[in-house]
């Protein structure tokens, strides 16, 4: 017998890939996006708001004073302390703005940038030497401790008085003694009511010294007479005979108070 031949299957080759179909160009649609399109959209999309610069904060309290400011304020204060000294020493009258002025090395119309005229720079050193007053008593008198005397309280006003009429600043108080008529009736009344202001502090240490039996005066009449002579001091007061305002003001209140007073 023949021997059978063997079967050969035909070879088996790969599938062709099939033929994709060439994408057709078209035009980019111009349609707005859909809302769901919008929504889904990444945050980083977005278009970002431009961020505005805080406003700068204003600071707290009075503003401060420039450079200009303070200049002029320094110039003020020279022409009133320059014309006190010349009101004290020449007399209101026969004090003029251009001794003012020479007198603080300034030109002669300089006075009258800072006052409109000479009564008003007059006026000014008197009410603002009062007020001045007014305050470093209040705080004479706060800086006593509690428990302090009457007696004590009425020193601490003493001396602190001595300081106002005999300091380096106190060419105010003889101004006002000498050259209270050359002010107007508004003026006056003005400064009246800071006097009354500072005269009232004294009342309640002589109240309470007239109802001990220290004081033999009734309290307001007392304090007219302590005044007047304290004031006088202008007059006869000089640091070059070697009393101390300590001194003074010790010796002036044992004048007035006698010193078994009850405790």
């Amino acid at each position: 017998m023949d021997s059978p031949v063997p079967r050969t299957r035909p070879p088996v080759s790969a599938p062709e890939a099939p033929i994709q179909p060439t994408p057709r160009l078209t035009r980019k649609s111009t349609a707005a996006p859909s809302r769901a399109t919008r929504e889904s959209a990444p945050a980083s999309a977005a278009p970002i708001a431009p961020t505005l610069a805080e406003p700068a904060r204003r600071p707290r309290g009075r503003p401060r004073k420039t450079a200009e400011e303070l200049d002029d304020g320094n110039r003020r204060r020279k022409l009133m302390d320059g014309a006190a000294k010349l009101f004290r020493t020449q007399g209101f009258a026969a004090t003029s703005t251009r001794d003012i002025a020479s007198a603080v090395g300034m030109h002669s119309g300089s006075p009258f940038y800072h006052f409109e005229s000479k009564n008003a720079l007059l006026f000014a050193v008197m009410s603002e030497g009062m007020t001045m007053a007014v305050q470093s008593q209040q705080q004479a008198l706060q800086a006593l401790p509690a428990t302090a005397t009457p007696r004590e309280q009425l020193r601490t006003l003493i001396r602190h008085h001595f300081e106002i009429l005999l300091g380096p600043r106190s060419s105010f108080i003889p101004v006002m003694l000498y050259e209270w008529r050359s002010l107007t009736p508004a003026q006056r009344k003005a400064i009246g009511r800071i006097k009354d202001e500072y005269e009232a502090a004294w009342m309640p240490a002589l109240q309470a010294l007239s109802r001990q039996g220290a004081l033999q005066a009734d309290p307001g009449v007392a304090r007219l007479f302590i005044f007047g002579a304290l004031n006088w001091a202008v007059q006869w007061f000089s640091p070059k005979k070697g009393k101390s305002l300590d001194a003074l003001a010790d010796e002036a209140l044992a004048l007035f108070i006698q010193k078994d007073e009850a405790k």
